[in-house]
């Protein structure tokens, strides 16, 4: 065995999303081949992991990390300080607003304070000096401290984050430090640099999708070293080339009802949070193709993983010849402070999900990035804004301007429908001609998407070992 497999990986999954594009994938098996030993740090708890290799992957279930107030103030200071230095950007002058203080509680109060004193002192100086504070106030946290003797034991030689952003991945980012571990960081999604708020601790090594996103990251945390950023494309569509996840077609139409001589359209939902005009876009399709105003298809509409169907129910009523797709992801574990990041998509899912992608022929969404998933198939994309802020509606025409999204407007790959008018003729436009801005979709992906599928998990390990 050469030296340089003799090395020990350290791979944090901190939740359901991280699992999919990290467990989910052939990722795992390309680490084992390139690293001597594997050890798996989870956000979840072991039971999400019954199928690994126990010879290949250990599996260390992490205690759950709870902030104190000490650990929250910093945190917030370094994150509001961040988004201060960078308002003059759409996506993340919104996000400053809306982190804004709404009460006068002692909580909002300490919101103010970290508004206050970061309205004065925002530099890149002032955001570490935050950091470093930060990590100070873990000092005597108990489950900080075992985290510590956790990543003693296993003698790691590289520690691979696989999303930058959870809070309480700095504490094992501190412990890193403290014992001279590297580390690296997956940038988790297209929307993350340009429009949330500062990335959780300060890591050595970064692995992005693109160009696009290396200039982003470069541009938005200065001090990054452009050799420390790798470039390897997004283990979460990876799927999409793998057989594993097939479904043939006429089991793809039995399991929904679906009518083989009829056109799909399908529609997408964002979580309640940012997708609360799902419903009445819903039912604008519905109402379109009963009256004719959409030519005719069947709808089909996968809702969001994070949520359960229940704000449908009045939908589904109304429009029974709607089919639903409702994402099989199973709770790991009760109780848990973010119940959200417990749920874990099925294998089942991913087929399902690869399925739907294949065989619609059109998607509409609200600004989401599902719109890449179906461009992958060379599906064509309408997406909806239906609420611009004055018309009573969630007002989500202000997403257009968020750098990410603003890319996509900008690369003429998708239809914009502000309205129902404009949702109907987008829609037929599509329908009748789905090869309507076919090459645009493709110049998107090779600027979002900068490896080729089937080469991202080697390329992800690949950088890992480059760094060593």
């Amino acid at each position: 065995m050469n030296l340089e497999s003799r090395k020990t990986l350290g791979i944090v999954i901190t939740d359901g999303v991280g699992f999919r594009n990290f467990v989910l994938s052939t990722f795992l098996d390309k680490a084992a081949a390139g690293f001597e030993k594997v050890i798996i740090f989870s956000g979840l708890p072991y039971t999400a992991f019954p199928e690994l290799d126990a010879a290949k992957f250990t599996i260390v279930a992490l205690p759950v990390f709870t902030e104190t107030k000490k650990n929250w103030f910093w945190r917030k200071l370094k994150e509001v300080a961040h988004l201060q230095k960078h308002k003059t950007n759409p996506g993340i002058a919104d996000n400053y607003e809306m982190n804004k203080a709404k009460s006068w509680s002692p909580h909002g109060l300490l919101v103010r304070m970290v508004y206050a004193i970061s309205s004065v002192f925002h530099s890149e100086k002032d955001i570490l000096r935050y950091e470093k504070l930060q990590e100070q106030s873990f000092a005597n946290d108990v489950v900080v401290s075992q985290y510590g003797q956790l990543l003693q034991q296993y003698q790691l030689d590289l520690l691979f984050f696989t999303h930058q952003r959870p809070p309480f991945i700095a504490a094992l980012v501190f412990w890193a430090k403290k014992l001279q571990i590297p580390t690296a960081s997956f940038i988790f999604s297209w929307d993350n640099l340009a429009s949330k708020g500062r990335m959780a601790a300060t890591f050595d090594h970064f692995l992005v999708w693109s160009d696009l996103m290396k200039n982003e990251l470069l541009r938005f945390y200065s001090y990054t070293n452009p050799q420390a950023v790798s470039i390897v494309g997004t283990p979460q569509f990876e799927p999409y080339v793998l057989s594993q996840f097939d479904i043939p077609k006429a089991e793809f139409y039995k399991r929904f009802g679906l009518n083989p001589d009829e056109k799909i359209l399908c529609y997408s939902c964002a979580d309640a949070t940012i997708g609360p005009n799902d419903p009445l876009v819903i039912a604008t399709l519905a109402e379109g193709i009963r009256s004719g105003a959409i030519d005719s298809c069947q709808l089909l509409v996968r809702t969001s993983p994070a949520e359960d169907e229940r704000r449908f129910a009045e939908t589904k009523t109304k429009y029974p010849e709607i089919k639903w797709n409702h994402p099989k992801w199973e709770l790991t574990r009760e109780g848990h402070p973010e119940p959200w990041s417990q749920r874990v998509p099925t294998r089942e899912d991913l087929s399902m999900l690869k399925a739907i992608l294949k065989f619609c022929d059109l998607n509409v969404n609200m600004l989401s990035t599902m719109s890449l998933d179906f461009m992958l198939f060379e599906k064509p994309v309408v997406n909806t804004a239906f609420g611009n802020g004055v018309n009573g509606l969630y007002n989500d025409q202000r997403f257009l301007q968020y750098e990410h999204y603003d890319n996509v407007v900008q690369s003429g790959a998708v239809k914009i429908a502000k309205n129902a008018e404009e949702l109907y003729t987008a829609v037929n436009a599509y329908l009748r001609n789905p090869n309507l801005d076919l090459e645009n979709r493709r110049k998107l992906i090779n600027m979002q998407v900068s490896k080729p599928l089937d080469e991202t998990t080697q390329a992800c390990v690949q950088a890992l070992k480059n760094t060593l």
